[in-house]
Parts: structure tokens; sequence; C-alpha cells
């Protein structure tokens, strides 16, 4: 007779139940266990992480493997016999690199080049072979050294020389130049985060007015942190921008804040894929055609044309022509990095408000049959 004592796997069991629901586990498969792993949710997100890899990809490499001068603007101090003959040889050159501005003397020729209305300027010495080359290398070292490559080639081959000098040469601690660029960089990324982490630490819901409110006023306190850190990294500790410690502060704010901004405003109309776009605004797009490693007349013509008008380019020239050249053609740039903070602010506002009041509205009722 068989033993009848309960060894766990009997009828009476209290085991019964658990071992038919890991039986039925197993038969799941690899497939089940696939799915509740990976749910349509998450693919969908690491598709989109996906596309952005590519994106950013694409981005940088299209924009800096390989750049070509197109259109660098130059100004040219020559005497009017020699004027004509020059402006038409170096406008004739294959692929237009150079554009060229003539000007009456050497001392309109400096003031175009630290206004940043001209990135060299060439004075023809007829008297000798000697022709001097001005450039403010601050303003970006691979335009200065496409403009100077070109214009040496051109010299050797009417038997003259070229002497070059630097007007105004980036900072010891800033030598290739990049320190504005970089600066910017942490500035616009600290900036969209920041929203990033507002937004998950309220969980997936979609944020109230008085939220949203709450989210922008918020940016301005971290902004402005931002900046001082900023300020301070490229300043006293590591001397890569030295002076305009309080202009470098308020660019920071403003930068930061009208990232942050955006970066509320499109997590509000779009959740997750929000954080998406802004990095694709941001990183992908604005940085490669930033002008902080290649400025737009070494560019591709997408990225040149997008450049200024996205915060990461207009960031960059407000810092670098602030530390080197007394805050000369930044107009411009602050007015599009005030657009983009107004335009974040507007979108984020509006559109919580058009939530809440859809949630307002009564909702129609069917009419039930008598």
């Amino acid at each position: 007779m068989a033993d009848a004592r309960d060894d766990g796997y009997g009828p009476g069991s209290g085991t019964g139940a658990g071992s038919t629901a890991q039986a039925a586990e197993k038969d799941r498969g690899f497939l089940g266990e696939v799915r509740d792993a990976v749910s349509t949710r998450s693919a969908l997100v690491m598709l989109g992480v996906l596309l952005l890899q590519l994106g950013f990809a694409l981005s940088y490499m299209g924009a800096f493997h390989a750049p070509e001068p197109h259109k660098v603007p130059i100004t040219l101090v020559a005497p009017p016999a020699v004027e004509r003959d020059l402006v038409a040889r170096l406008d004739a050159l294959p692929g237009d690199p150079l554009q060229v501005t003539p000007v009456a003397d050497r001392a309109e020729a400096r003031a175009r080049l630290l206004d940043r209305r001209t990135d060299a300027a060439l004075v023809v010495d007829p008297a000798s072979r000697r022709d001097t080359l001005l450039v403010a290398s601050a303003g970006g070292p691979s335009a200065t050294t496409a403009a100077t490559e070109i214009l040496q080639e051109v010299a050797r081959a009417q038997e003259r020389t070229i002497v070059v000098r630097d007007l105004r040469a980036p900072s010891a601690g800033d030598s290739r130049g990049l320190s504005s660029f970089y600066l910017v960089l942490s500035w616009t990324i600290g900036g969209y985060l920041a929203a990033s982490a507002l937004n998950m630490a309220a969980g997936s819901k979609k944020p109230t007015l008085r939220r949203t409110l709450v989210r922008l006023a918020a940016m301005l306190p971290y902004g402005f942190v931002s900046g001082i850190g900023g300020a301070l990294i490229v300043g006293p500790v590591l001397d890569c921008l030295p002076g305009a410690f309080w202009e470098l502060v308020g660019i920071g704010t403003l930068v930061v804040f009208a990232s942050g901004a955006v970066g509320v405003a499109l997590q509000s109309v779009a959740g997750t894929v929000g954080l998406g776009l802004t990095i694709l605004i941001f990183t992908v797009l604005g940085n490669p055609s930033s002008g902080g490693v290649y400025p737009s007349s070494l560019l591709p013509p997408f990225w040149a044309a997008i450049g200024q008008a996205l915060p990461p380019g207009a960031g960059t020239t407000v810092v670098r022509n602030t530390v080197y050249f007394d805050g000369n053609a930044t107009t411009g740039a602050l007015w599009i990095l005030g657009a983009w903070a107004f335009g974040g602010v507007a979108v984020a506002i509006l559109t919580a408000a058009l939530r809440e009041k859809r949630k307002r509205e009564p909702r129609p009722t069917s009419a039930v049959p008598a």
C-alpha cells in the first residue's frame, strides 16, 4: 500500500497550484520570456534611442569628415593698380574658398577683423615682395588656418611671401580655441537634462499648468548656478577663458534656461519622445553645426545654414566674442537665445493650459433609450 503521507506533491498539497504555474511558465518558452522582459513601449523607446544614435553619427561625421573652405570672408588692402587683378584671381579660385572684400586701408581692415566681420585681412605691400596677413585666431583657428594656407599658396605662385600677424590669439589655456564650444555644450546638456529630471521625478503624468510654471521657475536658479559654475571652471579654476566672469554667468544663465525651457516644453507636448526631440535639436544637430570646431565657412551647406539659428551655435558665438572681442557681433546671437527661451516658455504654458481646459470641459453623454 502506498505511503499516504503528504510529501508536498499529493492532491492536497499546498504547492500544487504553484507547481502548475511554474510548469505553465516553462511552457511559454523563450519568446514568452522576451515578451515579458521587453514590452512594446520599451521596444519603441529602444528604436528611438537607435535612431538618435545613428543620427548622432551621421550628423557629426557628415559635418566634420571632410571640411572644405567655402566663401571664407577675408578683407583685402591693396593699391588700386593691384586690387582689381588680385580680387579677380582670388574670386576665381576653384570651389570659391574665399569671399574678398576690398577696403581702403589697414586701419579699416583691422577694425573689420576685431569686429568679427572678417576672418583675415591681407595687406599687400607693392614696394616689396612680402605681404602681411592679419588674423584673429581666437575667433576660430580652423578658419584662420584655412585662409592662411590658401593665401600662402596664391602668394607662392606669384613668388611672394606672407607674414602672418595674429592680433587676437586664444589664451594660453585655450590653445585650440575650443573652450567656448565645450562650455556651451555643458550648459545646453545640463539645461535639458535638468528639465528631464523634473519630468521623471513627477512620473508619467502630463504636467499641470501649475507644475509647468514651477518647473520653468526652477530653471532660473538652476541656470544661474550653472552659469556661475561654468564661469568658475573656465576662469579661476582652469584659466581657459579669463576675464568677463559676470558676463559669462549671465550668458550661462540664458543658455541653460533656454535649453531647459525647450526641454520642459517638448516633454510637456510629447513626453519621453520630447526628450529625444530635445537631444536631436541641441546635441545631434546643434553641436556639430555650432561653429565651435569648424566655422560655417568650412561646413557642408546644411550644417552651415542651421548653425547660428540653434542655441549651441548662438551660445558659442556669444561666449567667444564676449571673451575675446569685447562683445562685438553678439546682438543677433543673443536674440536667438532669447527667442528659444521665450518659445520654450510659451509652448510649455500653452500646452499645459490647453490640457487643463480639455479636462474641465464636460464630456458628451450618449442618449439612453427609454
